[in-house]
């Protein structure tokens, strides 16, 4: 019975080192899976040393660029995750689908989340008080592995096969300036006229200082240019509030100072692209309940908040 009792324990130890292993390599970071459990980064080089030794092989190399996986690495890694999918799938089937739990790391756009995700979350949270979140925040395109993330919110048509897709919502959006700025240099009358104007452009859009619209004759494309281009929604806000130029934006980046009167949007009748909004995760044949839990929550808020819902946003002033 004692037997039993230390192969059982030996097992269980050999399963919590699989679960640093394949964390590490989601990670790419010893130290990212110690504050992830809650440990220290000498304890998780020591689980995934002990697993080599189990094993007989080395499965990983530290680099200048992070954690690099040997041919043996590679494939070990691989039934890991599919050891531990089944095992959570199994332990899921136990778990009432109503109260999901554990730690969700989530990527998204900057500016996004903090006017369209964070203030969501005491709400989720008190749905599902046994869920903890992660939110990982960048205007840059996020690789769900290299990061680690279990999921992603994509704004864009920029998706990748091998993942899963859940369209989310909408982004409607309005050409815009403040008040300050049509007051000094006038309003465009047709998207031509943007070549003479100052436009914040926002670098990293997928088409550049290109803006397209969708006029009475079919697409319009122009090529705009300015004094102040960025990488960050962030500072495309700011720009605008400081009356700098005129940016083609998300109506929820602005949403409230267009209805208050700070800001005047133009060349209504020159309708830009929208842009759709998706959560994408990887492919699997089984998803935890936390995944789903997120998913699903933000599909349901979208659809009631007319800035972002596929049913449609009211009109700007």
């Amino acid at each position: 019975m004692r037997q039993i009792g230390e192969e059982a324990e030996s097992a269980m130890d050999r399963l919590a080192c699989m679960q640093s292993f394949v964390r590490a390599i989601e990670l790419n970071s010893f130290s990212a899976v110690a504050r992830e459990q809650q440990t220290t980064q000498p304890t998780i080089s020591k689980q995934i040393s002990a697993l080599e030794k189990h094993l007989g092989v080395q499965l990983l190399q530290r680099s200048t660029t992070g954690l690099n996986l040997t041919e043996e690495g590679k494939q070990y890694f691989l039934k890991c995750r599919q050891i531990l999918e089944t095992l959570a799938e199994a332990e899921a089937n136990l778990t009432p689908a109503e109260k999901p739990s554990g730690v969700l790391r989530v990527g998204c756009p900057v500016l996004f989340g903090q006017m369209q995700i964070v203030p969501r979350l005491p709400a989720f949270f008190q749905r599902y008080p046994q869920m903890k979140l992660d939110l990982v925040m960048v205007d840059a395109f996020a690789d769900l592995v290299e990061e680690g993330l279990d999921l992603c919110i994509r704004i864009g048509d920029r998706l990748e096969s091998h993942l899963v897709a859940e369209r989310l919502g909408i982004t409607r959006r309005v050409t815009v300036a403040a008040n300050q700025y049509f007051e000094r240099v006038g309003e465009p009358q047709t998207p031509a006229d943007l070549v003479d104007h100052h436009c914040i452009v926002y670098t990293r859009l997928s088409s550049g200082n290109e803006w397209h619209f969708q006029g009475a004759e079919g697409l319009i494309k122009v090529r705009v240019g300015g004094a102040f281009q960025t990488n960050s929604s962030i500072a495309v806000r700011a720009a605008v509030l400081a009356g700098l130029g005129i940016a083609l934006a998300p109506v929820w980046m602005f949403g409230e100072e267009i209805y208050r009167g700070d800001l005047r949007v133009v060349l209504q009748s020159f309708q830009p692209t929208t842009l759709p909004i998706y959560a994408v995760y990887p492919r699997s044949r089984f998803y935890p309940p936390k995944l789903l839990a997120l998913r699903d929550f933000l599909a349901g808020e979208f659809r009631l908040d007319p800035w972002v819902s596929d049913y449609g946003a009211p009109e700007p002033r």
